[in-house]
């Protein structure tokens, strides 16, 4: 890719490739899926009452608080708590897909950060294997509110040997 920039005198950042997306065509993309994926929240969450899988106590709650600092981090509840939490979505994609994702949810839709990131964290491409969590506050008629948890965190890979 580098390699075709430079043929072509163009930035690697900037650079699109023959038939490829450009970044804000990714940016599209990966806000149309983002807008989509909390429809379809709203939507299952609506045709249902009383507690939610993924609720105060329940085990995903439980693996946030020992994985990541969620109780040290959350401002959309100040009791440090998840309430009525109604779905766990994991998202896998590369890292430059990753990064447009982020990109709107920090830029457009003014998502809350933890105070230990950096510009780097912000800036950079998801790394491989990287986790970022989130938590998205979404209801019928108002944007969503988000939460950053953590971004890129890589903690998971402290003491693991690549193999030749």
């Amino acid at each position: 890719m580098r390699a075709m920039a430079r043929a072509a005198g163009e930035d690697c950042p900037l650079f699109t490739p023959p038939g490829g997306e450009t970044l804000e065509q990714v940016k599209a993309r990966a806000k149309d899926f983002f807008d989509c994926i909390c429809q379809l929240i709203v939507g299952e969450t609506g045709q249902r009452e009383g507690v939610f899988p993924g609720a105060p106590g329940s085990s995903l709650e439980s693996c946030l608080a020992e994985v990541f600092p969620v109780r040290n981090c959350l401002q959309l509840h100040p009791d440090g708590g998840i309430p009525g939490l109604a779905a766990s979505i994991l998202v896998v994609s590369h890292g430059a897909y990753m990064r447009s994702l982020f990109g709107y949810l920090l830029s457009d839709l003014k998502c809350s950060l933890p105070a230990t990131l950096g510009k780097f964290e912000l800036s950079s491409v998801t790394p491989n294997t990287g986790i970022s969590v989130f938590i998205v506050d979404c209801e019928e008629g108002r944007e969503p509110a988000i939460q950053c948890v953590c971004m890129n965190f890589q903690e998971h890979l402290n003491g693991v040997r690549e193999k030749h």
